[in-house]
């Protein structure tokens, strides 16, 4: 039976005195404009919270638009010199944000100066330098997090546990796409960092394919052995303000196979020309005694099918995740009220806080910077593929 009704929302919560902690943002774009909004939501929502978050300070390379986002958000200063930020003695939890050519620098720093981070995913741009990240926080002792947000869905929580409680027996597959189109139209969009590898690592492989690789660690294990192609399909991009053509030096879609150590096999790919597909991730897994399916675009449900389940009904599905008996849904609307994309971070930060303040294991809920290692391995492993056109051993 639900505990979550009309009648039962305005339910007090703790009196304990609830800490503060300072936030320094990096970045005020896409990801500083959901983790920000995650903050301000999680003292009333997630109540009673295991922080308030402070919105300390916020940075970014254009003075105007950094000064903007600061106002429009409500941080207390702004920076566009992130050694700067980081001195501010009011920020205890550094937030990166940034492009993948500044992960690293600004991370480790904030580290080794005692912080605790997160920082948005692929951690890095290559295994070697998520390496000295994971290095850095590992030996400084703080919390740190990657932002792999899709953790946070009730729904995919939801697969987790029915995996580990044995309801689909013996795993056999588990096949995943994250698919977008912000490519197109193929020769209208202007090159932009994500198609500079330099700057980004990879293309649709970090940019979306992090993601699912992390679903298939945190739903299924580790991966033993990958083979994989990549293809980019339009290989020069004009430049800003009609300066030339620039090179596409990145992936605009994958497609790999997978061996996972339990014995289970997959397929992962990622494009961003799949037309039509405006943000499609979606999982399969089949197991003996069952099969789920998710899809983020109806985050809200969980396809499933069990092998017990009567003859004359037997069949896929749809499980409504938004009783209060699932993760994270007391704090939220009475069943069947549905959340959305954004409160995925909310759950995500107020996790983080939580294990900040309790001294709790990021780990196995949240992504350490030794799953965002991990991930990057095999992202180098699927590249190296597509390369060498040779299935490739994911070292343990």
């Amino acid at each position: 039976m639900t505990k979550t009704s009309f009648t039962q929302m305005t339910a007090a919560g703790s009196d304990k005195p609830i800490p503060e902690i300072g936030i320094g943002m990096l970045g005020y774009a896409f990801m500083g404009k959901a983790h920000t909004n995650a903050f301000k939501t999680i003292p009333y929502m997630m109540y009673p919270p295991p922080a308030i978050p402070r919105l300390a300070a916020i940075c970014g390379l254009e003075e105007s638009q950094v000064a903007e986002a600061a106002q429009r958000y409500g941080y207390e200063s702004h920076y566009t010199d992130w050694h700067k930020m980081l001195e501010d003695e009011r920020v205890q939890l550094f937030d990166n944000g940034g492009s993948n050519d500044i992960h690293a620098a600004p991370t480790i720093l904030a580290a080794q100066m005692g912080k605790h981070v997160i920082c948005e995913k692929p951690l890095a741009r290559n295994a070697e330098e998520a390496k000295s990240m994971l290095d850095a926080v590992t030996k400084a002792g703080v919390k740190h997090m990657v932002g792999f947000n899709y953790r946070f869905v009730p729904a995919v929580r939801l697969a987790r546990e029915l995996i580990q409680s044995g309801k689909l027996g013996r795993i056999y597959h588990f096949r995943a796409v994250y698919l977008q189109e912000w490519l197109l139209p193929h020769y209208d969009l202007p090159f932009v960092w994500r198609m500079d590898k330099k700057l980004s690592g990879s293309g649709a492989l970090g940019d979306l394919g992090a993601h699912t690789i992390d679903l298939a660690r945190y739903l299924l294990g580790e991966v033993k052995t990958v083979s994989a192609l990549t293809r980019t399909f339009v290989p020069e991009r004009r430049l800003p303000a009609g300066e030339g053509h620039g090179k596409v030096t990145v992936d605009d879609a994958y497609a790999s196979l997978v061996e996972f150590h339990n014995g289970a096999i997959g397929t992962i790919e990622a494009s961003r020309f799949a037309t039509g597909n405006r943000n499609r991730n979606s999982f399969e897994i089949n197991g003996e005694r069952g099969s789920i399916r998710f899809d983020l675009q109806q985050l809200n449900e969980l396809q499933v099918y069990f092998v017990d389940d009567p003859a004359e009904t037997q069949g896929f599905r749809s499980v409504s995740v938004t009783e209060s008996l699932h993760p994270w849904i007391s704090n939220w609307w009475p069943h069947g009220h549905i959340i959305g994309w954004e409160h995925t971070f909310v759950h995500e930060m107020a996790h983080l806080l939580d294990c900040i303040v309790n001294d709790k294991d990021v780990a196995p809920l949240g992504a350490t910077f030794e799953d965002g290692y991990r991930n990057a391995i095999i992202c180098d492993a699927i590249l190296k593929s597509a390369e060498t056109k040779r299935r490739v051993d994911i070292e343990k």
